[in-house]
């Protein structure tokens, strides 16, 4: 009994350990975008009711809802979903504006916001955006009753 107690503590330790490692290693990489490059949802909702509006193209590169009018890539941590949405871009004027989103989970936690915009920027866009979904699509989206398909 008290061996196989030892045994649990030392991989409670090392569980713990690992954990904070990962955590540590996503606190220390710096998010791509500022706080200029976030859109609202209140925003990005009223531009998606506003037919007369300047329509962004709106990528989902999550495992999420669709945002009406959104074009859904997946996840964009899969490399293959990375290239589905660079061939995407590559016939985008890069004047436009476009909104990228996932919604799985908090921003520091979700492994496909940071490949998406990151890769944005590395196709030149100026008038890339993250949809500011700080916890997840349900509260920061569906529940306000913002559009989705």
């Amino acid at each position: 009994m008290k061996k196989t107690l030892s045994i649990l503590v030392i991989i409670l330790i090392a569980a713990l350990n690992s954990n904070a490692q990962l955590q540590k290693r996503y606190q220390l990489k710096k998010d791509p975008w500022n706080k200029d490059e976030l859109i609202a949802p209140v925003t990005l909702a009223a531009l998606i009711k506003n037919p007369k509006a300047s329509q962004p193209i709106i990528f989902n590169i999550g495992v999420v809802e669709n945002i009406k009018g959104a074009r859904h890539i997946g996840k964009a941590s899969d490399k293959e979903n990375l290239e589905q949405f660079r061939k995407a871009l590559s016939s985008i004027p890069k004047s436009n504006s476009i909104v990228v989103y996932c919604g799985c989970c908090p921003f520091d936690r979700c492994p496909n916001i940071r490949p998406a915009f990151e890769m944005l920027k590395a196709q030149g866009f100026k008038n890339g955006k993250l949809l500011n979904l700080p916890t997840n699509i349900k509260v920061d989206w569906i529940d306000k009753g913002y559009p989705i398909e």
